[in-house]
């Protein structure tokens, strides 16, 4: 079976007066993370200016080993203790296979729903936004002057997916369908 790969989501929530720091010590633990080994990508997701505080990232590995690899290493235990002023609440971080972080429900625990029903519940809810995101976003791309193009068309539409899948749909989706998710 291929390997499908792991992730870790990490939520900081950073003091009001220390998001310039911890913007600066984000530019100093980004290239170590990128440098480790089987490293894949980050995403960042910042706070809204003056609304919340939370900082979330999104890190993926080729595999669960090089992840915990990461995850447990002098480098980033040296750096999380030089950004603990910066915390409101501890590093907290869940590592989680494949897509298994759409599903993270903090009150499950660590508790993931069976393959199937993560298949299911993944496509019925890619389904409804891939049809109705390039309703709307090709015709906007074509109000801005943006020419007709497939490549960068299906680029821009699947990154607006991807978008509202992992942060708007699948938390509120798996809220409304949990009872199904996690029974047994």
């Amino acid at each position: 079976m291929e390997n499908p790969g792991a992730s870790v989501v990490i939520t900081h929530h950073i003091l009001d007066n220390k998001q310039a720091e911890y913007e600066k010590w984000l530019d100093e633990i980004v290239p170590v993370s990128k440098h480790s080994e089987g490293f894949i990508d980050l995403q960042i997701v910042r706070p809204i200016p003056k609304l919340t505080f939370v900082y979330t990232v999104i890190i993926r590995f080729d595999t669960i080993s090089n992840l915990k690899h990461w995850m447990e290493s002098d480098d980033r235990k040296k750096l999380i203790e030089k950004a603990n002023p910066y915390f409101r609440k501890n590093d907290r971080y869940q590592i989680k296979s494949g897509l298994d972080f759409l599903f993270n429900n903090e009150s499950e625990g660590n508790k993931v729903p069976v393959r199937w029903k993560q298949f299911l519940a993944t496509w019925s809810a890619i389904y409804p936004v891939s049809i109705l995101v390039p309703l709307v976003s090709l015709p906007v791309l074509r109000l801005l002057k943006i020419p007709e193009n497939h490549y960068s068309d299906a680029l821009i539409n699947s990154g607006i997916i991807v978008f509202l899948i992992v942060f708007v749909v699948m938390p509120n989706y798996t809220k409304l369908i949990k009872k199904w998710l996690y029974e047994s």
